[in-house]
């Protein structure tokens, strides 16, 4: 695991490729599961400052939620999230346990649907989630609907709706937002929201976002109102994420069988590109029309070619490791792409 870099510099021609705040915003999850073999902790710390009554100063109320979740195969995940002050049930603490199945519909998963089945520990409700995301070109739109058994602790069946979106500036930074309601509001309840700036640290698998919103817990209960404890006026925070690749610590981790070759297999490769160490070791390569490229990915975790729309050339999904993805370039000229989820590494191919 690279060391934490905290700066200004967050995942996608295929949404969920990784756990990128790139394509998600601050109080959804999206259709994001993390790749196999891939431990992904997320720290989400928010607070807001009491004002100062009769005299007694200011006061710091501190919300950090953590969670971890590890990918499976068949695009499915479990995981858990741990908020130190929860928003149902009679604990300071909140614990949701969850799974995650995601399906990728159409055109190297530009849009993605996933069912997130999940028990949260303190309110003793079974909860779940059907969400969607849909991304075209610098902007990615997020939908959901979320179900709860026992809202927060007290309620019977609730129901919510949630919606967001992430535009991304660069490659490197960009908005987001999102709300959320329950259905058939009670006194005093008031809808959720979120709003930020999202960043990829450069040279690293590590995103980062700074945001203000008025939910303290980001579990489904937790983001689906305003938290109640909160005063009116927004709390702020930050997310950091940080993967953790199980396959660096043993063959255990690692995928087994045949490597996948993906794209135009019969085609002549004239160039190959190995990738490793987080970048494409050749930046450049030049070939001929009618001839191909191919990329083997010597990475522990996967990787993208994805070029610009602008080129019309098709772009990889996702490149597992020890996979390949071939391409054939028709037509001569100058080809850049880059790493969806890692967008700090990017190449060039040179058609003669």
């Amino acid at each position: 695991m690279r060391p934490i870099v905290v700066g200004v510099s967050l995942a996608l021609a295929s949404p969920l490729l990784g756990q990128s705040l790139l394509y998600r915003s601050p109080n959804l999850g999206g259709t994001w599961v993390p790749e196999v073999g891939v431990l992904q902790f997320n720290f989400v710390h928010r607070f807001f400052v009491t004002p100062a009554i009769s005299g007694a100063p200011h006061a710091v109320i501190n919300f950090p939620t953590f969670t971890l979740a590890v990918g499976l195969p068949g695009q499915l995940t479990l995981g858990m999230r741990y908020a130190t002050n929860a928003t149902s049930g009679s604990g300071k603490n909140e614990t949701e346990l969850y799974g995650r199945w995601r399906r990728e519909i159409g055109a190297e998963g530009a849009l993605a649907i996933a069912v997130t089945p999940a028990y949260n520990t303190s309110a003793k409700s079974m909860d779940g989630e059907v969400s969607v995301d849909w991304t075209i070109g610098s902007i990615t739109v997020l939908g959901a609907v979320r179900g709860m058994s026992k809202a927060y602790g007290v309620d019977t069946m609730r129901v919510a709706l949630a919606g967001g979106a992430v535009v991304r500036l660069n490659s490197y930074v960009g908005l987001a937002g999102d709300f959320a309601s329950l259905l058939s509001t009670r006194g005093g309840e008031k809808a959720a929201w979120s709003a930020g700036l999202v960043f990829a640290i450069p040279n690293s698998p590590h995103t980062f976002s700074l945001h203000a919103s008025n939910v303290s817990v980001n579990t489904i209960q937790g983001s689906s109102k305003k938290t109640a404890a909160i005063s009116s006026k927004p709390i702020y925070g930050f997310e950091f994420t940080i993967p953790i690749h199980l396959s660096r610590f043993g063959a255990w981790f690692r995928k087994t069988g045949a490597a996948a070759v993906t794209g135009d297999v019969d085609a002549p490769v004239a160039g190959t590109v190995t990738i490793g160490a987080m970048k494409y070791r050749s930046d450049t390569i030049e070939i001929a029309a009618g001839q191909a490229v191919r990329w083997n990915n010597a990475d522990p975790l996967g990787h993208t070619i994805t070029f610009d729309q602008a080129s019309g050339e098709s772009s990889s999904s996702l490149i597992p490791p020890n996979g390949s993805y071939i391409h054939r370039f028709t037509k001569p000229g100058t080809y850049a792409y880059q790493c969806t989820p890692h967008p700090f590494m990017k190449g060039v191919v040179v058609v003669k």
